[in-house]
């Protein structure tokens, strides 16, 4: 009964439309990756760029025309919240976002307007710019940051031998019908920013002090879905225990593996740094686990309360297309 259950949760998180997305950057991949130049290499969450001792990082997000006007407000704030989180995953603090808005109602236009605000003011990211059209016939977001970076985290660099850590605030809330896992916008509306701006600040030091050189946040794909993105660019496999992952109590296993968190992170390490990298994240509250290994069978398995499925077999089936 378990193996089926397995299988069948496996088998609804693959056929997802997140998983498709996913597999639709292929599609980009395979017309604009020669154009690539230098290193940066496209499959991270954002561009880095060499500058001086460090890095430029840039990187943008686009917000679906149903989401924004379902939740206009909180699809500016996310604007802001996402576009930090990437800087983040890849070692780096934001410097500046802008933003591209298209509205045909103003009154909607304003409440966008006003979550990119607090988001600004949430993480202490000014918004220098952007384009803006009230006058269209549709609503629509993208917002784009610029960060920097001492050292860098990478989706191309875990390696085989590693141990998979996920991190994730958990004092948040569902937004219903969406998938969202917000454990931020309460704390700004509270005056308490600062913990979230201090809780990113973690990523950049465990990158500065060595302790990691690979991870991603955890995006729409969900966390198996973007542990699969982290093994496709790595080009390695990984062996992830379901029991292991920090959930909240009242969460199913299948709703929790397709959220979207504000905060939550996988990274990989050598296991002599694992504990380091755990106590920083618990010292703030952070739920954070070892989840699992990184082998080099390009295959994503899952072990769940003692059954074992593969979920994904990069080496026949590719995700998407950004393997070294």
């Amino acid at each position: 009964m378990m193996a089926s259950t397995l299988a069948n949760l496996l088998h609804t998180l693959r056929e997802g439309p997140a998983l498709g997305a996913k597999q639709d950057i292929a599609k980009a991949m395979s017309i604009l990756g020669s154009d690539v130049r230098g290193p940066s290499r496209l499959g991270d969450d954002c561009a880095a760029i060499p500058d001086g001792d460090g890095y430029l990082l840039f990187a943008s997000e686009g917000f679906q025309d149903s989401f924004v006007r379902a939740m206009p407000w909180f699809a500016g704030y996310c604007g802001v919240m996402v576009n930090a989180s990437d800087i983040a995953a890849m070692g780096g603090r934001p410097v500046a976002v802008t933003d591209a808005l298209w509205s045909d109602e103003s009154d909607i236009a304003a409440a966008i307007l006003t979550g990119l605000h607090d988001g600004a003011r949430a993480y202490s990211v000014p918004v220098v710019g952007g384009h803006t059209n009230m006058r269209s016939t549709h609503n629509s977001l993208s917002v784009a940051i610029l960060g920097r970076a001492n050292a860098l985290l990478s989706s191309f660099d875990a390696r085989a031998g590693e141990v998979l850590i996920a991190a994730i605030d958990l004092r948040g809330r569902w937004h219903d019908p969406h998938p969202f896992w917000d454990a931020s916008s309460a704390l700004y509306t509270a005056g308490e920013a600062e913990r979230l701006r201090g809780d990113l600040e973690l990523l950049p030091d465990i990158a500065e002090a060595g302790l990691s050189r690979a991870a991603k946040d955890i995006s729409m794909a969900g966390l198996l879905g973007t542990a699969l993105m982290l093994a496709e660019c790595s080009a390695i496999g990984m062996r992830i225990t379901l029991e292991d992952i920090p959930r909240p109590d009242n969460a199913p296993m299948e709703r929790w593996l397709s959220a979207f968190p504000s905060y939550g992170y996988l990274l990989t390490a050598r296991p002599d740094d694992a504990q380091a990298i755990l106590t920083r994240f618990q010292a703030r509250g952070i739920a954070a686990s070892i989840i699992g290994q990184c082998d080099d069978t390009k295959r994503l398995d899952v072990l769940w309360n003692g059954t074992q499925e593969t979920f994904w077999d990069l080496a026949t089936t590719p995700l998407m297309g950004c393997a070294p």
